[in-house]
């Protein structure tokens, strides 16, 4: 009797772990999103940067896990006199909505374009986020509004954010995903060597 009872707490004891790992793993899960959600994402253009601030959906949640993979380069023209826009390279889910688009807005259209406006629309689309803190005529500079062929890379970092690295010296140190030097109590998505780590 006492061997089965031994048994019979080394189960409980099991399941209790596994419950546990499962707990753990649905926090890392909801750390993730809830990452996902406050991140900004950034635009550069002609070595220019700015900073866009995401929506929360399932398009944004999918858009940071292809650009944490690596940022992604994309080539967008001139149209209707208020956007550029043009194709992705992938599909992401959409939540289409009639959306009154105004300048700074990034929009989703048709579940693998990317529009960025630098005047207004009104259409059914998919919000992905908004440049911060740019006027109407600003975004117009930035985007090369009535050009063609404009080189556009999305990122999760500056690309100025991280370039003093030399040598050996830094390489046991972590970045946030902005490029910033992360602390010990820094919380979220660190990189440290190449890898991303979750804290």
């Amino acid at each position: 009797m006492k061997g089965k009872a031994f048994i019979h707490r080394l189960l409980t004891a099991a399941v209790a772990l596994l419950v546990m790992s499962c707990s753990s793993d649905e926090a890392q899960v909801q750390a993730q999103n809830y990452a996902t959600m406050t991140q900004k994402m950034y635009i550069t253009i002609d070595g220019r940067t700015e900073a866009v601030t995401l929506a929360d959906n399932s398009a944004t949640q999918a858009l940071v896990g292809k650009l944490l993979e690596a940022p992604v380069t994309v080539t967008l023209s001139s149209s209707g006199g208020f956007e550029i826009w043009g194709a992705l390279g992938f599909s992401l889910p959409t939540s289409n909505e009639q959306i009154d688009a105004q300048p700074g807005d990034v929009i989703l259209y048709s579940g693998s374009n990317i529009c960025i406006f630098y005047g207004t629309n009104s259409w059914s689309y998919t919000r992905l986020g908004h440049i911060d803190g740019l006027s109407e005529s600003e975004l117009r500079t930035f985007l090369h509004a009535g050009e063609t062929d404009i080189s556009v890379t999305l990122s999760l970092s500056q690309p100025t954010g991280i370039s003093h690295v030399r040598g050996g010296e830094n390489l046991s140190r972590a970045y946030t995903l902005q490029g910033t030097l992360a602390q010990e109590h820094t919380k979220g998505i660190i990189i440290k060597n190449g890898k991303k780590i979750l804290r």
